[in-house]
């Protein structure tokens, strides 16, 4: 009689191993996505080549701040809530209790009691941690606030598709995105492992609009009657700024984010810096890094270390480190804290940042933003922060990663089967 319980256990994991596997299979990209560009970077046509290849509207006349870490992030978010006069439309991945948390909805409250219109979305799993007491106090005080993609036990597959996006947009006029969201880790100035290094940039322009507008394709699908504001489009004072807004959502296929990344690559002539935690390649991505280098591509990749809040997913990111070096790839893992910024600059002139990891996660499944900037003075600013973050970095060699213990490779090699959902 004891051996039916073990026969029906038996039973169940094979059940689960056959599911789990078959899902793996399926998440497999189907085809290797190979592209190439005869426009580089630096040329002048390069903006309106690449916007139309990732069907995204050319804005110019943009400026943009770049703030590092937390100290550097959160009073000029909150500083531009107090002074909103009119509206406020605010996006996050994370709500979690805490110093942070409590300063967002003290502000985002006072801004409601005033009169101004305050919509907030949150992410069903990412800010599941969230007070209700925010909440009723945001609620109470007149401001909106949404739930994004909620889960409920009949509809298990919506875990898997989130809003990733961190958006702020304050009178149609300013706005800031990044990877940083609402939570005490981001406070500080990466000075220790409670502490993780982070990039948000503060965004004026007409680039405002657009990024006022992805806020509103999130808040349409939280499910409650929405009637999006926008201000007319401004007219552009300059050329300054040449600027196009990406964004992504789940696909069975590439998104235009994630063409956006291989194009970006392509047009790559001489040096590719990539700043990215959960560093998950791909066939894509890696035929695209490989087609760099043979061009005689400098690529330097910083990726976050053992210090993490993901470690199957730096295993299975550790697992393509091998192949990658063989390429001349430079790898450097981030020591002080975790690593959560998420850049991207090629030859000195077109600058990536935003909400998205390189990663299929943010690349296929999550909804992300992101934005690609020609401008010199952007790439060079977030290049010295690249600098300065390496000096803290460890560079990995190839023949010295080869000797690490057989079973951390084999624990590596089982992580990267989940590499596709990561």
């Amino acid at each position: 009689m004891s051996v039916l319980p073990g026969r029906r256990a038996l039973t169940v994991l094979f059940a689960v191993i056959v599911v789990v596997s078959a899902a793996l299979l399926l998440a497999q990209d189907q085809e290797t996505i190979q592209l190439k560009s005869d426009i580089a970077a630096e040329d002048p046509r390069d903006p309106e080549y690449l916007a139309a290849l990732v069907n995204a509207p050319l804005s110019r006349g943009n400026r943009y701040d770049v703030l590092t870490n937390g100290d550097a992030i959160f009073p000029p978010m909150l500083a531009a809530i107090d002074a909103a006069t009119r509206r406020i439309s605010f996006e996050t991945y994370v709500y979690e209790s805490g110093e942070i948390a409590d300063k967002f909805t003290a502000a985002l409250e006072r801004a409601a009691r005033r009169g101004v219109s305050v919509t907030a979305v949150v992410d069903a799993v990412g800010a599941a941690s969230m007070d209700d007491e925010h909440v009723e106090r945001l609620q109470q005080a007149g401001a909106r606030v949404l739930t994004f993609n909620p889960t409920r036990w009949y509809t298990p597959e919506s875990l898997n598709f989130r809003t990733h996006r961190k958006i702020l947009v304050v009178d149609g006029e300013i706005g800031f995105t990044g990877g940083a969201g609402v939570a005490d880790h981001w406070r500080g100035n990466a000075q220790n492992k409670e502490q993780w290094r982070d990039t948000q940039v503060q965004v004026r322009g007409p680039i405002v609009r657009l990024l006022e507008a992805a806020f509103y394709e999130n808040a349409i699908e939280s499910h409650a009657p929405i009637v999006p504001e926008l201000d007319p489009a401004p007219q552009a004072l300059d050329d300054t700024g040449t600027s196009i807004l990406v964004r992504s959502s789940s696909s069975g296929g590439s998104t235009d984010l994630e063409r956006l990344y291989l194009q970006a690559i392509a047009s790559a002539r001489r040096t590719i810096d990539l700043t990215t935690p959960y560093f998950v390649t791909d066939e894509s991505t890696e035929w695209a890094l490989a087609d760099a280098r043979q061009r005689g591509v400098r690529v330097r990749v910083l990726v976050e270390s053992d210090v993490t809040d993901a470690l199957p997913v730096k295993y299975a990111s550790r697992d393509a480190y091998d192949r990658l070096m063989q390429l001349g790839i430079e790898l450097f893992e981030y020591q002080p804290t975790m690593m959560h910024a998420k850049t991207m600059v090629v030859d000195g002139v077109l600058s990536i940042f935003g909400s998205a990891n390189f990663d299929n996660r943010s690349l296929e499944l999550n909804d992300e933003l992101n934005v690609a900037v020609w401008d010199r003075a952007l790439a060079a600013r977030f290049t010295a922060d690249l600098e300065s973050d390496l000096r803290v970095s460890r560079r990995l060699e190839l023949e010295r990663w080869r000797q690490r213990p057989f079973m951390q490779k084999t624990r590596e090699h089982f992580w990267s089967y989940f590499g596709e959902v990561f």
